[in-house]
């Protein structure tokens, strides 16, 4: 029998495969709202301890603006919710011209039930090129209520 001890911690082992990059470094941030002790800047940084979280419940945009086209081919979205019960959807679109127009690389709906579902880890394997803007609009609960939208984590390569 062949066999070898394989990464316990596969997210840990993940983050050092990639070159992200530093997208405070090179983008500019839109967003509809956030909440003061949760800007997006946390979400951003895999250091942060923090996440992102809008001020107001509802429908929330998020976009990157690159200071110049990128070449992307990762996109990883981690977003956790351990305390209400909801299905969240959520759009990744990218835009090769300054965002007159947009492209959806991803749509997707979850639920968030606590204690079994609280995290959901999206990794996506794209070839995009001249990418000058990526899009993140989240409706935090497909049924409407108060929920708000949040992000963990936003990583690009």
């Amino acid at each position: 029998m062949r066999k070898r001890v394989i990464e316990q911690d596969i997210q840990a082992a993940s983050e050092t495969e990639h070159n992200w990059l530093n997208l405070e470094g090179m983008a500019q941030v839109e967003i509809t709202s956030e909440e003061e002790a949760h800007p997006i800047e946390s979400a951003l940084n895999a250091d942060s301890g923090s996440c992102w979280r809008a001020a107001i419940a509802g429908e929330q945009t998020l976009r990157l603006l690159f200071d110049e086209p990128q070449r992307i081919t990762l996109i990883r979205l981690l977003f956790q919710e351990e305390s209400q019960q909801r299905t969240q959807e959520f759009v990744l679109r990218w835009s090769p011209d300054g965002g007159a127009t947009y492209h959806d690389i991803a749509r997707q709906q979850y639920n968030f039930s606590s204690p079994d579902s609280t995290r959901e880890l999206e990794d996506y394997i794209v070839d995009l090129n001249g990418v000058t803007s990526l899009e993140l609009c989240i409706i935090p609960d497909i049924s409407g209520g108060s929920a708000r939208a949040s992000l963990t984590r936003w990583s690009v390569a």
